[in-house]
This record gives structure tokens, C-alpha cells and sequence, in this order.
């Protein structure tokens, strides 16, 4: 099990791919559809406000969006999502 310390010193491309990984593997919906949720405040908190309000009103762009969550601006906002859920659960 790694460490805080080593999972802060990952990139947030790679927390993002480890969280998603872990909750596949656990089954975990909560905390995918939480992550589901949290995408349009990111895009609005990266700058993407545009972005944000499309995501608010269709579902199908928030699935994009989670497949590319780990990506960018968007990636480092999400961040302490991706560190909190891997801290308890690896």
C-alpha cells in the first residue's frame, strides 16, 4: 500500500488512473458517480465554464469527461478527489 507521501508525489494523470482502477476493481459506483458529479465544478474551476453548463445538462458528455478526467487542468483540480479515495482504499 503506498503512502500518502508517495501517492501526492504521482502526478494527477496517474492518481486519476489508479483511483479509477481501484474502484472498477472494488465496484465502488459511489465514488465513481462522485466523481461523475465533481467534473462539471472542475471544468468550471479550470476555466472551462462552457464546459461546465453542457455537462449540467447532458449526461453523455459527463462520461467523456470521466473517461477524460485525468487529463489537464481539469486532472489537477480533481486532484484531492482522486488522492482522498486512494489513501482509503489502497
Amino acid at each position: 500500500m503506498p503512502s500518502e507521501q508517495e501517492l501526492a508525489a504521482l502526478s494527477s494523470k496517474e492518481l486519476h488512473d489508479r483511483a479509477i482502477r481501484v474502484a472498477v476493481r472494488r465496484g465502488d459506483v459511489k465514488f465513481l458517480w462522485r466523481l461523475l458529479t465533481s467534473i462539471p465544478a472542475a471544468e468550471a474551476a479550470a476555466g472551462n465554464l462552457g464546459e461546465s453548463e453542457a455537462d449540467i445538462k447532458f449526461v453523455l458528455p459527463m462520461i467523456n469527461d470521466y473517461i477524460h478526467a485525468g487529463d489537464g487542468a481539469v486532472a489537477e483540480v480533481l486532484r484531492p478527489v482522486y488522492l482522498e479515495y486512494l489513501i482509503q482504499h489502497s
